[in-house]
């Protein structure tokens, strides 16, 4: 896995270095409005994430559960367009050193254009992209652009990635490689399952230094059942329903206690 220059690298070493999994925070740009997801982005940055993840409103998410596709529904109809994704960056690193990744599907950059998205990226001061449904054998364009902006490219990997496919992966990704710890859609679950570990390991025994388990994770017990093997743990459907039902005041006080259970040595 490439490393040199990667914000997203620097903040998981950064967390690695004081006994703990990153915390990696999700929320839907433009949800429920621009300037709120720039306050909630600053709330979470300054409650212990160490990562910020924001993800593009699209009209056929088809990896999002009820939550998130509700959210960026909202932030679709309430007018939303790819380019303020940007706007909303440059609003939370302007006044936090904590990195920003956007999720995205394939579709919105394309149509931009790879090179002009990556390069407005960059100048707003993300980090990355986290691209749930391109595979490296397809991205040699954004591997490029990646390249000469130097961004993170954050890919995914599942329980049902074949060896082959697991060792291309952790080579093609940059920052960290993303594992799905079960197959389905976004959303809280009560369980994590067996699965995520087995995920984590098999991206490590590929070569990978950085491996984040994502999907699923809603309450601090789950990120305490993560945190001793993975290096970190994202959380997004728990955020997303926090800020819709009691603001950036309930969104802060959730990632203040996701955060308690990030430490690698926990009892």
């Amino acid at each position: 896995m490439i490393t040199t220059g990667s914000k997203a690298a620097a903040a998981i070493e950064k967390a690695r270095a004081a006994g703990r999994a990153a915390l990696i925070g999700y929320l839907p740009a433009g949800f429920p409005d621009v300037q709120t997801t720039i306050e909630a982005g600053l709330t979470m940055a300054r409650n212990g994430v160490d990562l910020i993840e924001l993800g593009i409103p699209y009209s056929d998410p088809v990896m999002d559960g009820r939550v998130i596709q509700d959210a960026t529904v909202q932030a679709l109809a309430n007018g939303f367009t790819v380019p303020q994704i940007f706007d909303v960056i440059r609003g939370i690193t302007e006044q936090t050193d904590v990195p920003v990744l956007v999720m995205t599907y394939w579709n919105p950059v394309m149509r931009m254009g790879v090179r002009e998205f990556s390069s407005r990226l960059a100048a707003a001061g993300g980090a990355g992209l986290i691209t749930p449904d391109l595979i490296p054998d397809e991205a040699a364009e954004w591997m490029e652009a990646s390249d000469e902006f130097g961004l993170d490219r954050v890919f995914l990997v599942a329980p049902s990635t074949s060896p082959e496919r697991m060792k291309r992966t952790v080579e093609a990704s940059r920052g960290f490689v993303y594992a799905v710890s079960v197959m389905g859609i976004t959303g809280a679950r009560t369980t994590v399952g067996e699965a995520a570990r087995a995920v984590v390991q098999a991206a490590h025994d590929a070569g990978a230094e950085r491996v984040c388990v994502g999907l699923g994770v809603s309450t601090s017990e789950q990120v305490r059942e993560i945190a001793p093997y993975a290096d970190g743990v994202i959380v997004g459907t728990a955020l997303v329903l926090a800020l819709r039902d009691g603001g950036v005041t309930a969104l802060a006080e959730l990632t203040e206690n996701l955060s308690t259970g990030t430490g690698k040595n926990q009892p």
